[in-house]
């Protein structure tokens, strides 16, 4: 890992140890600086109920490159955790989200991430700064991607390598 990775993730790290993850939003995750997890709560949306896990895994040129971030799906740590169903969430956890692919910039961070998706997927909870990336806005009704089986199939496991189609910002 690069100077710069391990200087950003270290400091990272250390304001969300020192200063608590944003409400809602728990650190379950940070042995090393290669793979973190958090726990999301989405208040006051049709995912209130679901138990959601974040993964972020960094690479050696972070921030400059984005995180590779995906939902848990599995088990981990006794609980058991799903992807939400949503038009831009496939059901092996992958996040089709600019922010996270060609829209994502070195000012962003792991907790921005985090609010970003977090907040989308409260109605009552939003930060407008954010929005014109969020992954869940506004999303009424639960249902996977058109493509879910075929991409599903025949995914990478890390969800960078898929050549995203960002051609729908309306759900």
């Amino acid at each position: 890992m690069s100077f710069l990775a391990t200087k950003r993730l270290s400091k990272e790290l250390k304001d969300l140890n020192d200063k608590g993850c944003p409400t809602g939003i728990q650190l379950l995750q940070s042995d090393d600086l290669h793979k973190w997890i958090f726990e999301l709560e989405a208040y006051d949306s049709i995912y209130s109920d679901d138990k959601l896990a974040l993964m972020f895994r960094f690479s050696g040129q972070y921030p400059i490159d984005s995180p590779a971030v995906q939902f848990v799906v599995g088990e981990l740590e006794g609980a058991t955790y799903k992807a939400p169903v949503h038009p831009h969430v496939y059901s092996n956890g992958h996040i089709c989200a600019s922010i996270l692919s060609d829209g994502w910039s070195p000012v962003l961070n792991v907790s921005a991430v985090c609010l970003t998706i977090q907040s989308s997927m409260s109605h009552e909870f939003t930060q407008p700064s954010l929005s014109s990336h969020s992954v869940l806005t506004s999303c009424k009704s639960k249902q996977l991607p058109p493509d879910n089986d075929r991409y599903v199939a025949r995914a990478p496991e890390n969800p960078k390598k898929t050549r995203w189609e960002f051609h729908d910002d309306t759900v």
